[in-house]
C-alpha cells in the first residue's frame, strides 16, 4: 500500500498532540484514574463519618458512670497511648463494631479537650 508523504508527520503530530494533552490533563488540569478517585472518595467518605460519630464519643464518655478513672488513666498515658486508652474505654467503638475505630478514638481524644476537664 502506497500512503501519501504528507500522511507521515501528519500522524506523528496527532500522536505528539494526543499524548501531550493526555500529560497536561495528569499532571496539572486534575484528571484522575477511576481507582484514584475511588480511594480519595473512600478516604472522604471515612472522614465524615468519623466526624458525625465524634458527638456519639463524646456522649458516651459523658455518660459512663467511670468517666472521672478513665479520663485519670487517659491523661496519664502519652503519644498514641493516649489513643489507645481512648480505644480501651469502649467510647470509640462504632455501633455495630466489635472493636474500636483508632480514627474514632484520635478524634474523639481532641473532641473531649483533657486539658480543659
Amino acid at each position: 500500500m502506497n500512503t501519501p508523504e504528507w500522511l507521515k508527520p501528519g500522524l506523528i503530530g496527532a500522536v505528539s498532540g494526543g499524548l501531550l494533552v493526555a500529560l497536561a490533563g495528569f499532571a496539572w488540569a486534575g484528571w484522575m484514574t477511576t481507582t484514584r478517585a475511588g480511594h480519595m472518595g473512600q478516604a472522604m467518605a471515612d472522614q465524615q463519618v468519623i466526624a458525625a460519630l465524634v458527638p456519639v464519643c463524646v456522649e458516651r464518655a459523658g455518660r459512663d458512670p467511670d468517666r472521672l478513672g478513665k479520663l485519670a488513666t487517659i491523661r496519664q498515658a502519652t503519644g498514641t497511648g493516649q489513643r489507645d486508652a481512648v480505644a480501651a474505654t469502649g467510647w470509640a467503638t462504632i455501633p455495630g463494631n466489635a472493636n474500636a475505630s483508632r480514627a474514632l478514638a484520635s478524634a474523639c481524644l481532641t473532641a473531649l479537650d483533657l486539658e480543659a476537664a
